[in-house]
């Protein structure tokens, strides 16, 4: 494949257009479901499943990247890029019209397979039609539209939730994915890689895929499904040991592997690769988790919730244009680096911190925070990893990094949720009063201890007017009993923000370990740079 396509340049601009349309779809879809997952928690129920609302989607979505990713270079993005769009739309019809937790899951995976296909061949779209010198500017853009969808994302998806119906967030993706699919379908060529590559390896998929489910399922059950020691999360546990095992030993023997371990013997790529799975542990914490403290413990509408995360959103994208012309002005990127991990690490202290009487601006300064240090130290990383990589792997250690922060991302959802889950029940035991257990009715003090209570409007008001019926007292036990429950889910999403800084912690240590070293291709302080190979031009 030549380094770029032969089109008009009005052509690529439309083309670009329906990509940058298909892949705000695909991009703003985790953060607009985050604001509206308290009032499907209380429509369909099943708050102990609500961490497999996410878990679901980017499970499916990491394994399917690169296995879209390698068949791509094949067959071409076109086709891969239009089946995203289409099965991701089919699953949006279906998640609207979902009528319970377990069928909103099953979509939700659908539609993981759609956005990882969505996602991989838009990429490596830009990068098939524009030459080496230009990718830059128009991958920019590319990462804007994460940064512009995160930030419009939660106030659409509360502004729709308050107003509409959750429901809606779901039919919204359809007029934007029509259009994805006409302006891609009808101007982009169809055009396969020249060279056919090495066989693909699907014993390395499989057992990676494996080895994931086994992981998530060990994580997401332990504390609430089964007991840590239980023969189930145990024999879980082993088996993601083992096929772990299996997958390294398919990996070092394949000649095209789906995860090239040589990788790991450059010391930047193993180390930014960690700091990349850490920063998709925080990240996703955060915007999973913030809502459910602003809405059931702040008492925050979806749409207040959304207009809170926003800033942190926009000094994501702020930080990360800083960011990229700090990697593009210096050679020595390891205290930047620092400097984005010890902003999230003081991001994260501020949101550790909460309790049920926070406040608004505190909320807004540990979200900013962590956004700034999260935009700065990602972008950085990228750059380092590619700059340290020689040109024929640039594209597969690119790919890789990203592909362990989804992993961070889908083991913290997984971890998260169950500590949610479990926090709530446990914490609601020491929080009720005394003379609220002793005087109300033991049928309805268990009631309280359903953790759907806690997200539902609804079920509080069955509550409320049960505590009533029991008389002249029943008010003030319920006042008491409403206290104890906003504390029980503060000081659970509180148990989050704590892992989170652990979590950030870490991540600012192992910054120290990025080798301060110049860039590759840059001889004495010029700015001339190796040009991409083809194949790093099919696999860009």
């Amino acid at each position: 494949m030549t380094s770029a396509i032969e089109l008009p340049t009005r052509t690529k601009h439309v083309i670009l257009l329906g990509t940058m349309l298909g892949l705000m779809v695909a991009a703003s879809n985790q953060t607009v479901l985050s604001t509206a997952l308290p009032r499907i928690v209380a429509d369909l129920g099943g708050l102990g499943l609500l961490s497999w609302v996410f878990t679901g989607y980017m499970l499916t979505s990491t394994i399917i990247v690169p296995i879209a990713g390698k068949l791509s270079d094949l067959y071409g993005r076109k086709p891969f890029f239009l089946a995203g769009v289409a099965l991701f739309m089919i699953a949006s019809a279906a998640g609207g019209a979902a009528q319970s937790m377990e069928q909103l899951i099953a979509v939700r995976a659908v539609q993981g397979l759609g956005g990882g296909m969505l996602i991989s061949s838009s990429s490596a779209i830009i990068g098939d039609m524009f030459a080496p010198e230009q990718r830059g500017r128009y991958q920019g853009y590319y990462i804007s539209m994460f940064g512009v969808a995160s930030i419009l994302g939660p106030t659409m998806g509360g502004f729709i939730t308050d107003y509409l119906s959750w429901r809606g967030i779901f039919y919204m993706n359809l007029p934007f994915g029509f259009a994805a699919l006409f302006l891609v379908g009808t101007r982009f060529p169809r055009i396969a890689a020249r060279d056919l590559r090495l066989p693909i390896d699907w014993t390395g998929v499989g057992l990676l895929a494996a080895t994931l489910v086994c992981l998530l399922l060990a994580l997401a059950w332990a504390g609430d499904v089964y007991a840590w020691k239980s023969p189930e999360i145990a024999g879980l546990l082993g088996a993601a040991g083992v096929l772990l095992l299996f997958l390294l030993y398919v990996e070092a023997k394949a000649p095209d592997p789906v995860l090239p371990l040589h990788l790991f013997r450059n010391r930047v790529f193993a180390v930014c690769s960690g700091l990349t799975f850490l920063s998709g542990v925080t990240l996703v914490g955060v915007l999973t988790f913030m809502p459910l403290f602003l809405q059931g413990v702040l008492g925050a509408s979806a749409t207040s919730s959304g207009l809170v995360i926003s800033p942190m959103m926009i000094a994501v994208v702020v930080a990360s244009n800083a960011g990229g012309r700090i990697a593009t002005g210096s050679q020595r990127l390891r205290w930047p680096i620092v400097i984005g991990s010890a902003l999230i690490v003081a991001g994260m202290y501020v949101l550790a911190r909460f309790t049920a009487t926070t406040t608004w601006p505190e909320a807004i300064v540990g979200m900013v925070l962590v956004g700034i240090g999260i935009g700065l130290s990602v972008t950085i990383v990228t750059v380092a990893v590619q700059n340290s990589s020689p040109p024929r792997d640039l594209g597969v250690a690119t790919s890789s990094t990203q592909f362990f922060r989804s992993i961070g991302s889908t083991l913290s959802v997984a971890v998260f949720g169950t500590l949610i889950v479990t926090g709530i029940q446990t914490n609601l035991d020491r929080n009720l009063p005394p003379n609220v257990t002793e005087l109300a009715p033991a049928s309805l003090v268990q009631r309280l201890h359903d953790a759907d209570v806690v997200l539902s409007a609804q079920g509080r008001e069955n509550i409320e007017q049960d505590f009533l019926d029991l008389g002249p007292q029943g008010e003030a036990l319920y006042d008491q009993a409403r206290v104890a429950i906003e504390q029980s889910l503060a000081d659970a999403v509180v148990q989050v923000f704590v892992a989170g800084f652990i979590v950030a912690a870490i991540a600012l240590a192992l910054s120290f370990l990025v080798p301060n070293q110049p860039r590759r291709g840059v001889e004495r302080g010029t700015n001339t740079e190796r040009q991409p190979s083809d194949t790093q031009t099919a696999a860009s």
